[in-house]
């Protein structure tokens, strides 16, 4: 018994520990690294890949809810296998983008700004918080514990798709107003 309890703990613990290397990675991505010009100009479609990625997800998952809402759990798991593979593709794109790119500054002004700076703060906010409970999720599933894994979910997939949906906009945002 104890150690079943323990081998939970150490995968949670592994769980919180890579989410927080991969946000401060992610965070000198942005912040510190000095971006690739030369390359940057044979990556320009990486940013509607990522909203293309993101929006798939967004569908992956509505689907995923509603076939779990039916009582299809096979086809559920695929769709949220889907929408797991979707954000997995969009964050290797999304780094491979910021590598060569850098931070990308948004142009709008007036009214829009406050608006859109908004959704991003949010939209950042949520996705760090996001990264460990999918991972959590997908963990208390994968290893069978389906009571844990439905306590969560009820917190992970509001906040992945407003995350995924919200990465859509943020792209539109920064195509208008570009």
């Amino acid at each position: 018994m104890e150690r079943e309890q323990a081998y939970p703990r150490a995968v949670l613990g592994t769980i919180v520990a890579a989410s927080a290397a991969a946000i401060s990675f992610l965070l000198w991505l942005l912040y510190v690294h000095q971006a690739s010009a030369q390359l940057a100009a044979h990556w320009t479609f990486l940013p509607a890949l990522n909203a293309l990625l993101n929006g798939l997800s967004a569908i992956a998952l509505c689907i995923g809810l509603y076939l779990i809402k039916h009582g299809d759990r096979r086809r559920h798991r695929t769709s949220m296998l889907f929408a797991f593979g979707f954000s997995s593709l969009f964050l290797i794109s999304y780094i491979i983008h910021h590598a060569l790119h850098g931070d990308t500054h948004f142009a709008g002004t007036g009214t829009v700004r406050p608006i859109y700076l908004s959704i991003l703060a949010s939209h950042v906010f949520l996705s760090i918080v996001a990264l460990p409970l999918v991972l959590t999720t997908f963990f208390f599933s994968l290893s069978g514990r389906f009571a844990m894994h439905r306590s969560i979910a009820r917190y992970t997939f509001p906040i992945w798709l407003y995350v995924s949906i919200t990465g859509v906009i943020v792209f539109a945002f920064l195509k208008i107003y570009a």
